[in-house]
């Protein structure tokens, strides 16, 4: 019994050693491995989290790179009529351009010493005319066709700036009549003293005088301040009018008499009366300009209408720009 007692006992304690040498390895084991496969995990994890981005970036492109929306068929009709629009009023404003410096070469203002009749030649507002259309309508050509931000904003305020000046001129016509007519007469006069000096301005002023019936500013004496047609002046053409004034140019020929008016100054004005107008263009060119008042406004209204268009034009095709992030 005794012995049989000791040999269960060890082997007891035998199994309990051996339970143990066992339990204490995979505890290490566990220990060991625990920081391992947590990582493993979490790198598990962060992987599946990866591929499940991934997958979802695949599937939905436009969440992660926005695509910008598409324009309308209204906004690329919109663009593509800005770009004729402007390209229609550059054209005009190059021929307006090329017409004035035709003018200006043609009649050799352009040379140094006749820098100084700049200011009085009608070429030379056309050619500023043609210059500033071309130029704004330019801008909106090429910022309609490349679709800058820049240069369409360049256009819109050049067009108000443009819309405001014309504004600001009609006001001033409300405003200082009297002083406008003044102007005039002080254009008309110089008109008349460089009549012979500059041919537009000579082609003007008889388009006036035949248009209006009238000769001179205020009467058909006036034109001795012309040093042309003063009496004292040497030449056929002393104490005479231009041939516009006369009454029949044409003197029932076929070619205009351009001698009909000289020597008009010497006459009285009941003889004159038989050969030219003897009323002045200031007041028949006020009675004109009066009757063509409605005409007058009407063309001023096209023209900031016109000028309106493009600009709500170029507003639409920045507006859309600014949806599609466009930014320059």
């Amino acid at each position: 019994a005794g012995v049989g007692w000791e040999m269960h006992f060890w082997e007891s304690a035998g199994a309990a050693l051996r339970a143990v040498s066992v339990h204490l390895p995979l505890q290490e084991s566990r220990l060991v491995e625990l920081p391992y496969s947590s990582s493993d995990d979490d790198d598990d994890g962060g992987s599946l989290a990866g591929d499940t981005d991934l997958s979802t970036a695949e599937q939905h492109p436009g969440e992660w790179f926005p695509v910008p929306p598409k324009p309308s068929p209204f906004s690329q009709c919109v663009r593509y009529l800005a770009f004729l629009w402007n390209l229609l009023f550059l054209l005009l404003g190059l021929l307006a351009l090329a017409v004035g410096m035709w003018g200006l070469v043609a009649k050799g203002s352009l040379a140094g010493e006749r820098l100084a009749l700049l200011g009085s030649d009608p070429m030379l507002l056309l050619v500023l005319v043609g210059l500033g259309a071309g130029t704004v309508s330019l801008a909106g050509c090429l910022g309609s066709l490349r679709s800058s931000p820049c240069l369409l904003r360049c256009f819109v305020g050049a067009v108000l700036a443009f819309v405001g000046l014309e504004l600001l001129g009609a006001l001033l016509l409300l405003l200082a009549r009297q002083r406008l007519r003044d102007g005039l007469r002080d254009a008309l006069l110089l008109c008349l003293l460089r009549y012979q000096d500059e041919p537009d301005l000579r082609f003007l002023v008889d388009e006036v005088q035949r248009s209006l019936s009238c000769c001179g500013l205020g009467s058909y004496r006036d034109w001795e301040a012309n040093p042309y047609f003063n009496c004292s002046a040497p030449g056929a053409q002393a104490c005479g009018v231009p041939a516009s004034c006369c009454l029949d140019p044409w003197q029932n020929g076929s070619v205009a008499n351009a001698q009909c008016a000289f020597g008009v100054l010497r006459l009285g004005d009941v003889a004159a009366s038989t050969v030219v107008h003897l009323g002045g263009c200031v007041a028949q060119l006020s009675v004109w300009l009066r009757a063509q008042a409605g005409g007058i406004v009407a063309g001023a209204a096209v023209l900031v209408l016109v000028e309106a268009v493009g600009a709500l034009m170029a507003l639409k095709m920045l507006r859309d720009m600014a949806a599609a992030g466009v930014q320059q």
